[in-house]
């Protein structure tokens, strides 16, 4: 290679790393994306509790934190702050946390801190909705979105205790999805889909090919694993009247079959970026056709996506915005519909446009797209789709569903903030 060569190289790969620190330099400049409609609550908004009773700590043992430790800081920390003794109380199997945060509430606890992962932090959130209890976090588990989204500190346990008993009381929406049951019909589409995967499976296995034939396969299976986890979770089909509460994000198709295939032991090693992994495997899976309708307008949408996302934040892991436009406190439900075409080409084309929201660039420039967000809000949503489908909130499964309804409660939960 000559000297010119060399040197065109040279300038090409500076030319490249200044425009990769412009980008940075531009994302720096830009407003962060708020959490929250206001900044500052004002004194109006963020008045203590009046309750003089003790904290309380909802702890989630399977997380494999160190429950003693835990304990001793708790109590180190509301003594450092004039604070009584705090509640302890363990969830179970049975109880993932709903009944341990109602009787907090009813032993007079000034805040019930939520210590477990995501499936805890909505259990509490469920047991404090209009109460004006506020709720406190020490995340424990793989996903943390909502602590996330409220930028709480998590590189220090101490720091995330102290938040948790001292920091700000603000006011957050809620989000709460209803489904109706399947039909017996439906039920043996489900059926025989697990069946087709379980077949499928068998046959890798006998190939030998087990391992990377099912992380690599196309259709959204239905696990043998799957559905006995599926079993234990609450179930809407088993009471057609229970609504499971969100403070992130709903959703049904692609995220959630994302969420059914996300391997426990590969969440311990990997976070969050285990559900990335998992969805691999569903990323040229078959489509959602659905209605939507919003609201009480009577008006059906026919839609065909990967996934069908209700959002009360906007920021996901990574530092990804996904909803622009979500807050916190707006009395609004964001609802998306995601589609792509072409495979990964489309993929990679819905990962540019996330991107380009990030850094504030809404309109595409591109004449032709193969990725593709569509974005509605109302305060009630409901979908309605041809087979049934996946459906999950703040990342646990729900079950199947065909009618799934979502609505936002307004105000309906009190958290700690820094």
């Amino acid at each position: 290679m000559t000297w010119e060569a060399w040197v065109a190289l040279v300038a090409l790969l500076v030319a490249l790393l200044a425009l990769a620190l412009s980008v940075v330099a531009w994302r720096a400049a830009l407003p962060r994306t708020p959490t929250f409609s206001y900044e500052d609550p004002g004194p109006e908004k963020a008045a203590d509790d009046p309750r003089t009773g003790p904290p309380a700590v909802v702890f989630n043992p399977s997380k494999g934190a160190d429950g003693e430790g835990l304990r001793r800081l708790v109590a180190r920390v509301a003594q450092d702050v004039g604070m009584p003794e705090p509640l302890w109380f363990e969830t179970t199997v049975e109880d993932p946390g709903l009944g341990q945060t109602r009787a907090a509430v009813e032993q007079g606890a000034t805040v019930v801190i939520a210590a477990g992962g995501d499936g805890t932090v909505r259990a509490v959130a469920e047991g404090l909705a209009g109460t004006g209890v506020p709720m406190g976090m020490l995340p424990l588990g793989t996903g943390n979105l909502l602590a996330r989204n409220l930028e709480l500190p998590l590189g220090s346990r101490r720091e995330l205790v102290v938040t948790a008993l001292t920091g700000r009381n603000r006011t957050m929406d809620l989000g709460w999805l209803r489904t109706e049951p399947l039909s017996p019909a439906e039920e043996e589409t489900v059926r025989g889909r697990d069946d087709a995967s379980t077949a499928r499976s068998a046959e890798r296995t006998e190939s030998g090919e087990a391992a990377a034939g099912r992380f690599n396969d196309p259709a959204i299976p239905v696990a043998d694993e799957t559905r006995a986890e599926i079993g234990t979770l609450p179930d809407a089909t088993s009471d057609p009247d229970k609504e499971h509460v969100f403070l992130v994000i709903g959703g049904l198709g692609f995220d959630a079959a994302m969420v059914a295939g996300a391997d426990d032991e590969l969440k311990a090693k990997l976070g969050w970026m285990a559900y990335f992994v998992a969805g691999v495997r569903h990323l040229t899976g078959r489509k959602i056709r659905a209605t939507v309708e919003l609201g009480d307008s009577g008006n059906r949408e026919h839609v065909t996506a990967r996934t069908i996302l209700f959002a009360n934040v906007g920021r996901l892991p990574g530092g990804v915005v996904l909803f622009p436009d979500a807050q916190l406190d707006d009395g609004w439900l964001d609802i998306a519909a995601i589609d792509t075409r072409g495979g990964i080409i489309g993929w990679a084309d819905l990962l540019r446009k996330v991107t380009m929201q990030g850094v504030g660039i809404r309109k595409d420039l591109l004449p032709y797209s193969t990725g593709s967000i569509s974005f509605r809000r109302s305060h009630e949503v409901v979908v309605r789709t041809e087979e049934p489908e996946h459906v999950q909130v703040d990342g646990d499964l729900v079950g199947f569903a065909t009618t799934i309804y979502a609505r936002v409660e307004k105000g309906g939960l009190v958290v700690r903030t820094p």
